[in-house]
């Protein structure tokens, strides 16, 4: 954007100008930075008493009108971010915990000739049965949703078939870990110590 004197109006470094702003638009090919000094001059050419300033690239231009609803995007991603991954703590925290409680019930199992597979398998089984009730419920609501996200999003649907594939997929991995790894150490403990403990 190239901005000038309205015609007759001379130029004064020592006064503030006080007329109006001409905004001109150039086509270039290339940079159109590189071009700024070439476009100076031509237009010096013409009239040496036309001061021009602020030279921007178009994309500068729209970056400034934009840039709000960027820097809300981008806290709305940092607190959804945020959010996805306090949620996969919570849910590693509460199927661990349960998980845990269980070690006096596969001990049990165990003395009583269930093998560790067995075992694992049921236990990673509930636990991944609870996650996918969980994932279904909250994509049905999150579609119930979408009506009310669609006007605050630029260039994404909201009903992006990425976003709602890797959400749920982190909690059912998230939720894996969390029922396998206790299950695991639970199969691994001496099923008489298992049998003794409360």
């Amino acid at each position: 954007m190239l901005r000038a004197l309205p015609a007759g109006e001379k130029f004064s470094r020592g006064r503030p100008f006080l007329g109006f702003v001409h905004d001109a638009g150039v086509r270039t090919s290339g940079d159109p930075l590189h071009s700024a000094k070439l476009i100076q001059n031509t237009v010096w050419s013409i009239d040496k008493n036309l001061p021009l300033s602020q030279v921007q690239t178009m994309n500068q231009i729209i970056a400034q009108s934009v840039w709000q609803p960027r820097f809300n995007l981008l806290l709305v991603g940092l607190f959804a971010a945020l959010a996805l991954v306090l949620a996969a703590i919570g849910i590693y925290g509460v199927m661990a915990y349960s998980v845990t409680q269980r070690t006096h019930e596969i001990g049990i199992r165990i003395a009583l000739g269930a093998r560790q597979g067995d075992v694992l398998r049921l236990v990673v089984g509930e636990g991944m049965a609870l996650a996918a009730i969980g994932s279904v419920t909250g994509l049905a609501g999150a579609f119930a949703l979408t009506s009310l996200l669609a006007g605050l999003l630029y260039q994404v649907k909201a009903t992006d078939p990425v976003i709602f594939a890797l959400v749920p997929g982190v909690f059912i991995a998230v939720a894996f870990l969390a029922s396998y790894v206790p299950a695991r150490r639970a199969t691994r403990v001496d099923p008489l110590l298992a049998l003794r403990w409360e």
